[in-house]
């Protein structure tokens, strides 16, 4: 029987930004938020001590009580990348990278079954002393789940850890089974959201004890093949390792990238952003040596006002040059999107990558022409490693309108360097 350890870095964002500026996250109202964005920003966290009086994680700025005084951080995301890395660096003293799952920047599961009777610690010993670590040397405090599968160890952390001394939660399939079977909401359950509780509930199935006596067939029905998984967790059972995740590879390949617009844009204004997009996604393709024949596009429209439009296309040949690329995108875009409608998302995605060996061209390319544009995109992306992702830019990117200068200041959508308080 194997034995898991999943740690999470407590309020992770907030913490570190009470630690970094000498505060404890314990006794700090902080709010980690970008103001700018109006007062329906989301708050990707607050600290602990904001917790403690009720307010919840997630929120939206105006929803925080009037009388609360809190410092506002805008989000630093290199900065919790830095901390995250050194969390790492930590289990790495006393576990195996090949034993080391980082599910998230604040979250990892370790597989410490061959590491128990090597320490001679239990494994609430083990993770007591990698918390106290991570605490020691960095000021973040973590909470843990522990489980004779990856699954259960998940449970753990985010429902029994809360309820227990030391924030170390611990389940095998009969503790699960006794203490949570009849445990709602239903939500509280790792993958499994509000879409699927709705659906649960046409049958009259509102926990996992339910959910293990339900008909399998009415299931599958539901779910198709991913009703297995849900069938498996009802009963506490996770046959997934670190080991197979690790060498799990995915049988299609695909490059996609979506951003959320700061303001409505109109059809023209959307149509520069498509450019700045493609011309970013062609040169990920010229780096990682790949060639696409499909693509993908997916508009969004303002407060949901119209269901989204775009769709896939095959185009002729299999290719990365941005010429082509961004012909086909503005052809798709042209034919399919609402011309007076604001925009608030856009989506595109290279589909069916292939190696540059399996490259092709029509009988009207000039040949010599894509090798030069290729060499340009080559030298463009040594430029952007060396210098940074600002230091060469197309004419487009200086219009107004343009996004990418703003957002390649970005890491994960959101402000990667600037501090500000009030």
């Amino acid at each position: 029987m194997r034995t898991y350890i999943v740690i999470d870095l407590k309020t992770f964002f907030a913490s570190v930004e009470c630690v970094d500026r000498g505060f404890d996250p314990f006794n700090t109202n902080l709010v980690v938020a970008d103001p700018s964005r109006g007062n329906g920003a989301i708050c990707l966290a607050i600290s602990p001590a904001m917790k403690a009086q009720g307010i919840r994680n997630r929120c939206r700025i105006f929803e925080i009580p009037k009388n609360v005084k809190y410092i506002t951080a805008i989000p630093r995301m290199n900065l919790y990348i830095k901390y995250s890395a050194e969390v790492y660096g930590i289990y790495l003293k006393f576990i195996s990278k090949e034993d080391i799952h980082p599910y998230s920047v604040d979250e990892a599961f370790l597989d410490v079954t061959n590491y128990l009777n090597m320490y001679n610690l239990s494994a609430e010993e083990l993770a007591k002393k990698i918390m106290k670590t991570i605490y020691d040397e960095t000021g973040i405090t973590a909470t843990a789940g522990i489980g004779t599968n990856m699954y259960l160890a998940k449970i753990a952390l985010d429902i029994t850890a809360k309820h227990v001394k030391g924030n170390i939660g611990y389940l095998n399939e009969d503790k699960y089974k006794k203490e949570l079977w009849y445990h709602q909401p239903i939500t509280d359950f790792w993958q499994v959201g509000r879409g699927i509780a709705i659906r649960l509930s046409k049958y009259g199935v509102h926990n996992m004890y339910d959910v293990a006596h339900l008909d399998e067939s009415i299931l599958y029905k539901e779910f198709g093949v991913n009703a297995e998984f849900l069938i498996d967790h009802s009963k506490g059972i996770e046959p997934c390792t670190i080991k197979e995740i690790k060498s799990y590879k995915p049988k299609s390949n695909s490059i996609s990238t979506s951003q959320i617009l700061f303001e409505d844009y109109n059809f023209e204004s959307t149509r520069l952003v498509l450019k700045e997009m493609v011309d970013l996604g062609s040169l990920k393709l010229v780096d990682n040596k790949v060639v696409t024949n499909t693509i993908g596009l997916r508009i969004g429209y303002s407060k949901d006002r119209y269901k989204s439009t775009g769709g896939t296309r095959k185009i002729e040949v299999r290719t990365n040059v941005y010429s082509r690329l961004v012909k086909e995108f503005l052809e798709l875009f042209d034919n399919t999107t609402r011309t007076n409608v604001p925009i608030r998302q856009v989506g595109i995605s290279f589909q069916n990558l292939e190696s540059e060996l399996y490259e092709q061209y029509d009988i009207f390319v000039d040949s010599e022409s894509v090798d030069n544009e290729k060499k340009l995109e080559n030298t463009m992306n040594e430029i952007k490693k060396k210098f940074g992702k600002n230091s060469i830019l197309r004419g487009m990117n200086l219009v107004d309108g343009a996004t990418t200068i703003k957002r390649n200041k970005l890491v994960g959508g959101h402000n990667a360097e600037t501090e500000e308080t009030k």
